[in-house]
């Protein structure tokens, strides 16, 4: 019995002693720590040194740290209540445009059905989504295509008479007004007369060949063909104001004006944000696949806008717009379909020349 007790007494003290090391060399750790020694390099789990917040290190800053594309800043945080809710008005217009001004628009009825969403992704603010994020920052500004300088309102109602093949805003009225509010406030956060980086659409090399509309067929039908059916009609949302799926071609489409019937900007477009769950970091289709099925939509009917006025230089003409006339000697055809490489070239040296 003795023994047994002097073995626990013993047992108890080697605790004791045992938890005192312990104690003591955290402590001296924790002193070294604190007199700045390079001690931290070898003890990453233990040491880390608290981040220093200031009043500029907000969400939408560590969202730019983190990713060096443009971040739409938050709406939420407009302080005056009477801004916010026509900011937010402004972007339910750009998301669920047929919902207020198309054919059964409750505000008014001037559109095809379409929504500006369906070409500026996520109301404007997907990188690479053919976004707003420099809009604010670079107009007004001259545009060859008008051969003027056009303002917000003017290039706002560009996309109305040509996208959404409809009629123009008043610039005076409401719905106007919140859209620009709402663009302005988005691009807030660009330095004026920069470009924000993952603005527009990202450049997509030319092929060394035409597109091909056969080859794009078959892309369609592999890739696109689910969701736009089987001749790129529309599908409506159960209240019969919005498409769930845009039409790519027919009477409801966009019109042969729009910048998307342009086979680069369609082909860019597609390449990194089609089909759904596409990101421009981890494209769904080849380079191929996507300049050949923009080849195949843009080659179906859609309905026609006098644009004979566009480009009054035709030496800013961009290479696949696909009506003359041209500096170059290259048909329409081939400014449609590529190969863009040679018209590029030959531009060059004759507006070098002149």
């Amino acid at each position: 019995m003795k023994e047994k007790k002097f073995n626990d007494v013993i047992g108890d003290f080697t605790n004791i002693v045992f938890k005192v090391v312990i104690i003591t060399l955290s402590l001296v750790v924790m002193f070294i720590i604190n007199m700045n020694t390079d001690l931290k390099e070898f003890l990453p789990t233990i040491y880390e040194p608290a981040k220093m917040s200031t009043d500029t290190d907000n969400a939408t800053e560590k969202a730019v740290k983190n990713n060096p594309l443009w971040v739409a800043p938050d709406l939420s945080t407009i302080a005056d209540d009477e801004t916010r809710w026509e900011t937010e008005y402004g972007k339910d217009l750009i998301a669920h445009t047929a919902k207020y001004l198309g054919p059964n628009g409750t505000k008014l009825k001037i559109s095809n059905g379409l929504n500006c969403q369906n070409c500026h992704l996520e109301a404007g603010t997907k990188a690479w989504g053919n976004n707003y994020g420099s809009v604010a920052s670079t107009y007004p500004k001259f545009r060859a295509r008008s051969g003027s300088e056009e303002n917000i309102y003017k290039r706002v109602n560009d996309c109305f008479e040509r996208s959404l093949n409809g009629k123009p805003l008043d610039t005076l009225g409401r719905e106007m007004q919140a859209i620009k509010k709402y663009i302005e406030f988005i691009g807030s956060n660009v330095q004026k007369g920069m470009k924000a980086e993952g603005s527009g659409l990202k450049d997509l090399p030319f092929l060394n060949r035409a597109v091909n509309p056969n080859k794009g067929a078959i892309v369609y039908k592999e890739k696109c063909l689910s969701c736009h059916q089987t001749n790129g009609e529309d599908v409506f949302a159960l209240d019969g104001k919005e498409y769930v799926y845009p039409p790519l071609w027919g009477k409801n489409s966009y019109n042969d004006g729009a910048g998307l019937y342009r086979i680069t900007f369609f082909a860019k477009y597609v390449k990194y944000n089609m089909p759904l769950g596409a990101t421009h970091e981890k494209p769904l289709l080849s380079d191929e696949e996507a300049w050949d099925v923009a080849a195949f939509v843009n080659s179906q009917s859609r309905p026609h806008i006098n644009v004979t006025t566009d480009w009054p230089d035709i030496s800013k003409k961009p290479v696949d717009h696909p009506f003359g006339p041209y500096i170059d000697t290259f048909s329409e055809l081939q400014h449609k379909f590529g190969p863009w490489k040679p018209i590029q070239e030959q531009m060059k040296s004759l507006i070098a020349v002149k």
